[in-house]
């Protein structure tokens, strides 16, 4: 598909990208609000579309300059239009409409999630049927992948996301925000078999629930206030490994499928990546890790799906919106 510009504003990261033939990555610029949200413990939705506004321009700049490529030079122009929130996508999706519309080029609109589903493409070449397991602050699911834009959805949280388990536990610690990267840095120098934590949904399903663990965590804490942070971190940590990683292997096993891959921003925790590969390796299934680069909220594999979705489907309407509660599903 030539050469495409990316436009990714569904939370709190501004990222532009410019991607080749849709897996060659010439520039991938990121611009984190986490500072700006910290002392809130969260993501303010009005505070982000704000700082979107001012950031998305200079960052498409930055990409354009650090590809050397110039708008005459871009073939397609696309952006997430959903989920997320809905006030960050509008201005992601009406800058690259606008773009579209002034360079007279087609338009693309991605769902944010099957983004991460293209992420692990950008360092592997992975055929399908493969299962991917798509973990972050605001999903957590099981994706079986018959061939590209052919999802069956295992299963899914039915309470909280992992990463919002974390950020919560976190915030009641009061490590911090984002809680992820905290804990995962935290959890080196504590013993993750410190304390019997339950695993939620220990059952046959390929669901998750995290909000039980989340609710131990802080119940332990107020009955054994000496506990050492670096223990209850690690602890905290291994149930909630434990459960991904179980029910990604079980679901490759029950669909017969020997190839897993991992997405999203939790797919950036080293327990998870080390535990996995572990596991795979004992169970003689590829498993396939995204750059750390590619983890988080990125405009890269906003790029790669669209050149994808273009090739198979064309162009997205200039009349599209900003869907915040998108499915993974097609059409989309």
């Amino acid at each position: 598909m030539g050469i495409t510009l990316a436009i990714e504003t569904s939370c709190d990261e501004t990222s532009a990208a410019i991607v080749k033939d849709g897996f060659e990555v010439l520039a991938n610029v990121v611009d984190t609000q986490i500072e700006m949200h910290a002392g809130y413990g969260g993501v303010v939705p009005e505070v982000a579309s704000r700082a979107h506004l001012l950031k998305v321009q200079p960052v498409i700049e930055q990409a354009l300059s650090y590809a050397q490529v110039t708008e005459q030079d871009i073939d397609l122009v696309s952006a997430t239009y959903g989920p997320g929130l809905i006030g960050a996508l509008l201005v992601g999706v009406s800058c690259a409409k606008s773009l579209a519309l002034a360079w007279e080029k087609p338009f693309v609109g991605v769902n944010h999630v099957e983004g991460h589903l293209f992420a692990c493409l950008l360092d592997h070449q992975i055929e399908p049927p493969f299962i991917v397991l798509l973990v972050a602050g605001g999903h957590t699911q099981i994706v079986q992948v018959e061939e590209l834009g052919n999802y069956k959805v295992l299963g899914s949280t039915i309470d909280d996301a992992a990463g919002e388990a974390y950020d919560k536990v976190a915030r009641y610690m009061g490590l911090g925000y984002p809680g992820g990267p905290i804990i995962d840095r935290l959890a080196h120098d504590g013993d993750p078999e410190a304390i019997k934590f339950p695993r939620g949904l220990n059952d046959d399903s390929y669901n998750f629930s995290f909000s039980g663990l989340k609710t131990a965590v802080i119940n332990y804490v107020r009955k054994h206030p000496e506990t050492k942070d670096a223990d209850l971190a690690a602890s905290f940590q291994e149930a909630v490994v434990d459960v991904l990683v179980n029910k990604t292997v079980a679901a490759a096993k029950g669909a017969g499928i020997n190839k897993i891959s991992i997405g999203g921003g939790v797919s950036a925790n080293s327990r998870l990546r080390a535990k996995l590969a572990q596991t795979c390796e004992q169970q003689n299934i590829s498993c396939y890790l995204p750059s750390l680069a590619y983890c988080t909220d990125n405009a890269a594999m906003i790029a790669s799906a669209a050149a994808w979705k273009f090739n198979k489907y064309g162009p997205t309407a200039l009349d599209a919106g900003a869907y915040p509660t998108l499915k993974l599903e097609y059409p989309n």
